[in-house]
């Protein structure tokens, strides 16, 4: 094999590891892109969106992936039910470094509880060791209607639970309703849907 003819193959060989590179690469990142941002949400109620495949034998790929991914969709819609904010009411994307108050009726549910998560699915650290507001601890006001505010600063309101949401991040609520009535099985985009609505100012 002549020299020219040695340069030639190791450019070709050079060249297609480079595209197996590349193809594995895109890949990887549209897969990844998919599940950390696609759309695995089938029922909208207000900001809310409710997976409808979450725990069930009729799971897809990706919403199977999601759940090893975030671990926020694991039981059945029998069991329970996931929804999930990541805009306010009026639309506008959350941010952990602006205030919200979130209040509603209590989900028809055995029990229900909405936590406070990053844009990573990981809950936001805190020295009070408070993520969620649930079924046990929500103050229900005359109206039967619950409350909380979440931010980075506590407005220090009595009777309203805080969620602490430190830093400059995304912000996403999930809304998880165990053992939920049978008419909301039947039909999540009928949860009477806790307003999600900014407060003002962000620090």
């Amino acid at each position: 094999m002549t020299a020219k003819a040695a340069s030639k193959r190791r450019i070709g060989w050079a060249t297609g590891i480079g595209l197996v590179v590349l193809a594995t690469a895109l890949g990887l990142g549209s897969a990844w892109l998919v599940l950390k941002r696609g759309d695995a949400f089938g029922a909208s109620a207000g900001p809310w969106r409710a997976n409808l495949l979450a725990g069930s034998a009729d799971a897809n790929l990706y919403s199977r992936a999601r759940v090893a991914v975030g671990g926020l969709l694991a039981l059945n819609r029998a069991e329970t039910m996931y929804y999930v904010a990541a805009t306010d009411s009026d639309g506008q994307a959350l941010q952990s470094r602006c205030s919200y108050r979130v209040s509603g009726p209590p989900p028809k549910a055995r029990w229900w509880s909405l936590t406070a998560y990053a844009e990573d699915y990981y809950l936001f650290p805190n020295e009070q060791r408070r993520y969620s507001v649930n079924g046990l601890n929500a103050l229900i006001d005359e109206k039967g209607a619950f409350a909380l505010i979440s931010g980075p600063t506590d407005p220090g309101l009595a009777g309203v639970p805080w969620l602490p949401t430190p830093g400059d991040r995304g912000l996403m609520f999930t809304l998880r309703v165990y053992n939920p009535d049978g008419a909301l099985q039947a039909a999540p985009a009928s949860l009477e849907a806790p307003r999600i609505e900014r407060l003002a100012g962000c620090t």
